[in-house]
């Protein structure tokens, strides 16, 4: 009774726009008052503290970091540059080098909506003045942001490893031929969607352009080299990984561009710490509701519930994929992270579901929740930038987000897609 009056009053309090991680905060303490009394409360603190401060989660600021350094000092530019060069010929060409550019960024910051604000205020505009409709301008680019969020690092991806004990190294590995293979058919898509509304080609396909924006490119194709190999063969960890990744970028970005100043340098690390905020104020408040959740044996409840109804592990697998889907509408991925997973991974892992399979499994559902309102995160930040109404851009986006669940059927249902490079190198 108590479980279902505190997920009403979280339900309530996000609806009258309570922030979530106050509002986690509130239910949390609501519940640990009606079933232990005052006796519980000193104990709030140390929780607070020990949920926000496990070693994996310097990962999140120094990615968003790097992600920010890689903006301001014309590193997307020259990456954007390369992918027109390369597709900028095919018909709705400027819109495949949305997507081919989203898989690029998404390898140096891992947050979806840092991908749209920094790549969607240069390619939305130029999307537009090509004679892209806005609409499709904004869909492209929102829904390309959150597919590129499997492809290491991912921010989601990490939090996730932390909540479940998975590794986030196995997680990465996991999410490569998933993303690559969703942004080809993402790219198929826009060509379909070009020949059947006349999109523009942007340019004739020329030799020399390509080999010039590769020159000019090179420096910048080295980040996700350097961190991508750091992590996969062991040398660093995913956080130390981060850690690379922001000295990669201000050596490449200031030291061979030239293109950092101090000035630049300061709105890049205000903005991280702005984001950080956010995200780790949701982790504390969460793992406050955990510890409580915790103690009433609220997981152990819910997976013996679920095994009672069924232990076949693909229609397991099909009931948390309508959950999360669900719970997406209504929460950011990173809080619906923090506080669903460890209440269902008792579940998965009675189950018999591999942990790091069921971590992609999330993150697609939770992406999918980013383009379907109400909340859609990274659906808004793109409307915002393209100056777009959200239910015009969403009747187009209907086409990719078709996309990211049919990679979301295929990743669950034929787990061998996402799982034989881990099972290949690490198992």
């Amino acid at each position: 009774m108590i479980f279902l009056l505190m997920f009403l009053g979280l339900l309530g309090l996000v609806l009258v726009n309570v922030p979530i991680a106050v509002s986690l905060g509130i239910v949390a303490l609501s519940g640990m008052m009606l079933s232990s009394g005052m006796a519980s409360l000193p104990n709030v603190a140390l929780v607070l503290f020990d949920g926000s401060t496990k070693f994996p989660l310097i990962a999140i600021p120094l990615f968003i970091l790097a992600g920010a350094i890689m903006n301001c000092t014309g590193i997307s530019i020259r990456l954007i540059n390369l992918a027109s060069a390369l597709v900028g010929f095919i018909r709705g060409g400027l819109a495949m080098v949305t997507v081919s550019a989203s898989l690029f960024f998404a390898e140096i910051s891992g947050s979806a909506v840092a991908d749209v604000a920094a790549l969607g205020s240069i390619l939305i505009p130029a999307m537009k003045d090509k004679g892209y409709p806005t609409p499709f301008a904004a869909a492209v680019t929102s829904s390309s942001a959150t597919l590129a969020v499997i492809i290491p690092p991912s921010i989601p991806m990490i939090l996730y490893g932390v909540m479940s004990g998975s590794s986030v190294v196995e997680l990465f590995v996991a999410g490569i031929v998933p993303g690559v293979l969703g942004g080809m058919m993402m790219m198929a898509m826009v060509y379909f969607l070009a020949l059947k509304n006349g999109f523009p080609v942007e340019s004739a396909f020329q030799m020399k352009r390509v080999f010039k924006a590769l020159k000019e490119a090179s420096w910048a194709l080295l980040l996700p080299v350097i961190i991508l190999s750091g992590i996969f063969s062991g040398w660093v960890t995913a956080t130390e990984g981060a850690g690379l990744a922001v000295l990669a970028s201000i050596i490449i970005g200031g030291g061979v561009y030239r293109e950092l100043d101090v000035s630049a340098l300061k709105s890049a690390i205000l903005s991280g710490g702005i984001q950080t905020a956010v995200v780790m104020l949701l982790v504390a408040s969460s793992a406050l509701l955990g510890d409580y959740l915790t103690e009433m044996q609220v997981p152990q409840k819910v997976a013996q519930g679920i095994m009672d109804f069924t232990d076949n592990r693909f229609a397991i697998l099909a009931l948390l994929n309508v959950f999360f889907i669900l719970i997406g509408l209504f929460l950011h991925s990173a809080a619906a992270i923090i506080l669903v997973v460890p209440i269902v991974m008792p579940l998965v892992l009675a189950a018999g579901i591999d942990p790091v399979h069921f971590g992609l499994v999330v993150t697609l559902n939770l992406g999918i929740g980013q383009q379907t309102p109400p909340v859609a995160s990274v659906l808004v930040t793109a409307c915002s930038v393209a100056k777009a109404d959200i239910w015009e851009v969403s009747k187009v986006n209907i086409y990719f987000v078709s996309i990211l669940l049919f990679m979301l059927l295929l990743v669950t249902y034929v787990p061998a897609i996402s799982m034989w490079p881990v099972e290949l190198f690490y198992r």
